[in-house]
């Protein structure tokens, strides 16, 4: 009957996100009940482990699965808790809103573990209980302007890379300012990211998620800004010196990208507080390198390409080649997958379906990769879809312009512009 009802979740997920439509919080709370007893795909920690010490964050006593699920990555579980709770108490937009944007993005894809989690933190405040009223119900008239375009934009951007039209980023922009868009669209990023982690991992939910349904949350009393605009604060110019310095350490290494600072660390520098956690997560991620820089570009063209994302495109041909990748190869990527490797085929083809159906991520799509690239190399390519889950809506969603150093080898590789070589027929 479990199975059977999860069986039900995913066809609904499937044809809902076909048609712009969303998954109830009723049906996503159903499925969370089967989800308890659910198997991982990954191994986690137990009350025991020193790693996950500390990583009741938000709650003191209660260390997520998804804390736990990086047993092994375990430098990374502490991290990961931590940037959880700065996504959505950093920064200078109202902690429910972002709550609220996280929930809506689980009911696009069919997410049920952290629909379980979002809703016990909007439980746990006034305005958390009127927003989720409102999603609940998809009634958007209750709710304020900035709350209604906040949702509206997660909205978009996660369906399509490329879905805020310019209208729909003027009606956000009349709420937010620049940094608040960046906020946003991190925002955005980080919950399709993290929707795909666990739907990869096949996290069960915690049996306290369910039993107590509002969250005893320990976090800072947000303050709404005053100014107007964006306020070159003191972190920024802290995060600007480091990143600044990390940028001319890493010239120096040939597997870089070659660039200096990337337009998107530029973007990011704008939040520095939420930008500080990511960095703190994804840099100790990156430590464990079980599968090879080259397999995850691969990993990260592939996804890129399915989504249409020109700047992060651009930004894998450069690292392709800069690991002396054949231009033939890239030339043949680009049309289909007749010049990968088995080992590079499964990872693409797991990143493929993981980027368009999340929810659809079968025990055997998983263990397809684990037989392929061991356990630890198995959570590591799924971590690396997250990370272009994330960075296509990121980059393209805020339009960043590609630095001239990605541009030129893109035409030096496919001699035709991004825009040409996605043309049908080239």
């Amino acid at each position: 009957m479990k199975q059977l009802i999860a069986l039900l979740l995913i066809i609904t997920a499937s044809t809902a996100f076909a048609q712009n439509k969303l998954i109830s919080l009723d049906a996503l709370n159903q499925a969370a009940k089967t989800k308890q007893t659910a198997q991982a795909n990954v191994p986690l920690a137990d009350d025991n482990a020193e790693f996950i010490k500390g990583a009741d964050v938000l709650e003191a006593g209660k260390i997520p699965n998804y804390a736990r699920g990086l047993a092994l990555l375990p430098r990374s579980a502490k991290p990961l808790a931590e940037a959880f709770k700065a996504y959505l108490y950093s920064g200078t937009i109202a902690p429910e809103i972002k709550m609220a944007m996280g929930l809506r993005i689980a009911q696009v894809w069919g997410s049920a573990y952290p629909a379980v989690h979002l809703q016990r933190l909007l439980r746990a405040s006034d305005k958390g209980q009127k927003l989720l009223a409102c999603l609940k119900t998809s009634d958007e008239k209750p709710m304020n302007a900035n709350e209604a375009a906040a949702i509206r934009y997660a909205d978009l951007l996660t369906r399509d890379v490329h879905g805020v039209s310019d209208g729909e980023f003027q009606t956000t922009r009349a709420q937010f300012n620049d940094s608040q868009i960046v906020e946003l669209t991190m925002t955005t990023a980080f919950f399709n990211y993290f929707i795909r982690y666990c739907e990869g991992a096949n996290l069960p939910v915690e049996k306290w998620a369910l039993d107590e349904p509002v969250a005893k949350v320990s976090a800072p009393k947000y303050e709404a800004p005053a100014a107007r605009v964006s306020l070159v604060s003191n972190e920024q110019m802290t995060l600007a010196a480091t990143t600044l310095s990390a940028a001319q350490e890493q010239a120096k290494n040939p597997n870089g990208l070659g660039i200096g600072i990337a337009n998107s660390q530029r973007a990011f520098l704008l939040v520095p507080d939420i930008t500080k956690a990511w960095r703190g997560y994804t840099n100790l991620t990156r430590e464990y390198n079980s599968v090879t820089r080259e397999i995850k570009l691969h990993v990260s063209f592939a996804i890129s390409m399915a989504n249409g994302c020109r700047y992060c495109t651009l930004h894998q041909v450069q690292g392709l080649r800069r690991l002396n990748v054949d231009p033939a190869k890239l030339m043949a990527m680009a049309k289909n997958d007749s010049a990968l490797t088995p080992r590079e085929l499964t990872a693409v083809v797991f990143a493929r379906k993981i980027t368009r159906e999340p929810a659809k991520i079968t025990k055997s799509d998983y263990e397809a990769l684990v037989k392929e690239f061991t356990p630890q190399g198995a959570l590591e390519v799924l971590l690396q879809c997250g990370n272009f889950a994330y960075m296509n809506r990121f980059t393209d969603g805020l339009r960043l312009p590609s630095e001239d150093e990605a541009i030129e080898t893109y035409q030096e590789t496919y001699g035709k512009r991004f825009e040409d070589v996605r043309k049908p027929g080239n």
